[in-house]
């Protein structure tokens, strides 16, 4: 799209080297950054943005917000907007859009390949025969899938995604808590609800899929880690602050949790703060890549395009988030 004189002044954030050339060839007079940007540098550096466009790691703060008297639509390249703060933009009449739906089969795949990759000691197994130069199996017996109770802990298009594959293709007892529960999403992909009471009582495996929210924060805490099976499982490909890490880490130090896999921390940008989880032998951590495949990162560019450009034609704005 060419730049006519009414068009915005936009800037995104946290664009990557490969992916410069889209936006570019998209928007010719965007402003692009190929790095997190701390908030005084967003403030110094997109004074005249009209639209930003940042991930998840560029926090849009209320200094940031008021400190940008052009600023009218952010569209986060991301499901959650947990760093946006939306009373400061629904203050100043900002519009909110995210990227609701860009791979939610890529994140679910992600799960299992956390599962599978724990569970059955994929990682530990490589390890022996590449580091040790053993080729044996004693001490690396797995635990298998089929039959398990699976507590999932929202029900949207990841969770629904999970289910499917957890049911149709493990063969596990599939259940869910949701706030908004969805029976024909249910009946769909071979799972019941249930409260969360039950999900925390029954589940031998629970997956986290939920957004952060004051309701959500800490949902995994101290409290819902006592009521859980002993040896419980749990996965968290959501975002950090749904568990609360101490608790965790007391739950693992108990063995009431046998096992972690978590692609967010609650406090990602300070792993030395996070020592204590990563030294654990029963926790696998990946750096926020559940999202990150090759057909997921083109759907997240070209919904956020298509925002933008809703935007700028003044028609309906595309993935607005409502509710706010």
């Amino acid at each position: 799209m060419s730049r006519t004189k009414n068009s915005p002044k936009i800037f995104f954030l946290e664009v990557e080297i490969e992916d410069k050339k889209l936006v570019k060839e998209k928007f010719p007079q965007a402003k692009i950054f190929n790095k997190v940007l701390p908030e005084k540098e967003i403030v110094k550096q997109c004074r005249e943005a009209e639209v930003i466009c940042p991930f998840i790691y560029s926090k849009i703060t209320r200094k940031v917000i008021e400190s940008l008297p052009a600023l009218k639509l952010i569209i986060t390249r991301s499901v959650g907007y947990d760093h946006i703060d939306l009373v400061a933009a629904n203050e100043k009449g900002i519009i909110i859009c995210n990227v609701p739906d860009y791979g939610s089969h890529v994140i679910a795949e992600h799960v299992f390949a956390l599962l599978l990759s724990g569970l059955r000691h994929i990682i530990e197994g490589d390890k022996r025969v590449e580091q040790d130069k053993k080729f044996y199996f004693a001490g690396l017996r797995g635990i298998a899938l089929k039959g398990k109770n699976l507590g999932i802990i929202g029900t949207g298009k990841i969770g629904k995604n999970v289910a499917r594959i957890a049911s149709s293709g493990f063969l596990m007892n599939v259940f869910a808590y949701d706030p908004h529960p969805d029976k024909d999403i249910a009946l769909e992909n071979h799972f019941s609800y249930t409260d969360l009471k039950t999900v925390w009582k029954k589940s031998d495996i629970i997956t986290l899929h939920c957004p952060l929210l004051n309701s959500t924060k800490h949902l995994i805490n101290k409290k819902s880690i006592s009521a859980m099976k002993n040896g419980v499982v749990i996965v968290n490909t959501s975002r950090g602050g749904v568990i609360d890490t101490n608790a965790l880490i007391k739950g693992l130090k108990s063995k009431k949790i046998s096992y972690a896999f978590l692609d967010v921390l609650e406090h990602e940008n300070n792993i030395i703060e996070n020592r204590k989880l990563v030294e654990f032998q029963n926790v696998i951590i990946t750096p926020h890549i559940a999202f990150y495949a090759d057909d997921s990162m083109g759907k997240i560019y070209s919904e956020a395009f298509a925002t933008i450009n809703s935007f700028i034609q003044k028609k309906k704005i595309i993935n607005q988030v409502k509710g706010l």
